[in-house]
């Protein structure tokens, strides 16, 4: 106890170089409990998003040509050798056939683009335009705000009909209420909004990805209007998500042979496999940025090894006294390691404190998006103190150890 009275007495008596000492720890610690803070935020709001469409197995084409290389939905590799096999056509009938899989409850078909759209003098650009089959909202959970959904006479006639989500009808019109019966631009086409609806997953960190917003209109319309086949991403909705990649596979076989394919063939995304890897590549991310952002941490140590052996000289005749009043070797070394270490645990206590302020108003301000929010957990405050305290123990070894080492008699005439 006596320790620690001389301990917080020496840091009080030398306030500023204190302050001054500690800053490489308080910095140290404040950066890496945010950047901990903030990717945490972010990996849980993407799992979230991620996690809500497991029971949704996206169904795909996919072509080879000679040399391997793989045709997917998102784009094709570069490759001199010709593909295979077209993209089939997916018939109603073709797709209806889904529903006898054991597993599938109901499924639903689209395309994408990415347009820019007006309204007046006010435009969004790089939006999400995605051409929906009729089933789209029976398997979305999407909630409809305002307006209607698409009706059986919208795809027969390919009519230029058109729904927004809130943030783009905020943009383009200040209010859900005003986008109704709008008339916009969609690439230069013009689309009545009879619709507004709301993503489950606005605000993560996923959907924050697209900027530009995002709309639905018909799969009829859509592949009219671009040559796009109407039906070239599927998604099967499965009742049991423990399942899930089972069923998409039976999805996927079914249609391979349903279209008659023989080298190409359909395939599924697995999104339970794609959510474990995004774990673990979001862990090694935090855990890379967090490591750089604790070498100020070893920085900070180094200061306080310095400031602790000037301390050392500075009270050489203390010591002495102490040892000459009867103070053993251990004790000088225990007195000098637990100044350090309330050094550095006191600094990381102040950068503890202070990162929770950023957070907080990072939270506050949504300035990492509506839905994200960072959040320090428990293990990250207790790790960074016991961090803070090991940083102290560690560099304050040699000045304790110079210290202890000290001759009483020498110590006492050192002027």
């Amino acid at each position: 106890m006596e320790n620690w009275k001389f301990a917080l007495k020496s840091i009080m008596a030398h306030k500023m170089r204190s302050l001054l000492t500690m800053l490489g720890i308080i910095i140290g610690v404040a950066a890496v409990v945010i950047i901990v803070a903030m990717g945490t935020g972010v990996a849980k709001s993407i799992e979230k998003s991620l996690a809500g469409d497991q029971n949704n197995v996206q169904v795909y084409f996919t072509a080879f040509s000679s040399s391997g290389t793989a045709f997917g939905p998102f784009g094709t590799a570069s490759t001199e050798e010709p593909i295979l096999e077209e993209e089939p056509e997916l018939t109603d009938s073709t797709l209806k056939g889904l529903l006898e899989i054991d597993g599938v409850s109901n499924y639903y078909s689209s395309i994408s683009n990415i347009a820019e759209v007006r309204s007046g003098n006010k435009k969004a650009e790089n939006v999400t335009i995605t051409g929906v089959s009729q089933n789209f909202f029976a398997v979305k959970e999407y909630e409809i705000l305002a307006g209607r959904q698409f009706t059986a006479n919208d795809y027969s006639r390919f009519s230029r009909m058109i729904m927004l989500d809130t943030a783009l009808a905020e943009k383009l019109f200040g209010s859900i209420e005003n986008s109704l019966n709008q008339t916009i631009s969609v690439n230069s086409n013009a689309y009545l909004v009879i619709g507004v609806y709301k993503d489950p997953k606005a605000g993560t960190a996923i959907y924050g990805m697209n900027s530009g917003g995002n709309a639905v209109m018909t799969n009829t319309q859509l592949a009219a209007e671009t040559g796009m086949k109407e039906n070239s991403q599927i998604f099967v909705h499965v009742e049991d998500v423990t399942r899930a990649t089972e069923v998409g596979k039976a999805a996927a076989d079914y249609l391979t042979k349903a279209t008659g394919l023989k080298e190409a063939r359909y395939e599924i995304y697995d999104m339970s496999a794609m959510l474990e890897e995004f774990k673990s590549q979001m862990s090694g991310v935090t855990l890379f940025i967090g490591a750089v952002a604790g070498i100020s941490l070893l920085v900070g140590g180094i200061g306080v090894m310095n400031i602790m052996l000037v301390s050392v000289t500075e009270r050489t005749r203390e010591i002495g006294l102490r040892k000459a009043l009867g103070a053993t070797r251990g004790n000088i070394l225990i007195q000098f390691l637990i100044e350090a270490m309330v050094l550095t645990t006191l600094g990381g206590a102040i950068g503890l404190a202070i990162a929770q302020t950023i957070v907080f108003l990072l939270n506050v301000s949504k300035a990492l998006g509506e839905r994200i929010a960072a959040e320090i957990s428990i293990p990250v405050v207790l790790g960074s103190l016991a961090f803070s305290a090991v940083v102290g123990i560690v560099f304050g070894v040699l000045p304790a150890n110079k210290a202890s080492k000290l001759d009483p008699i020498e110590a006492l005439r050192y002027e």
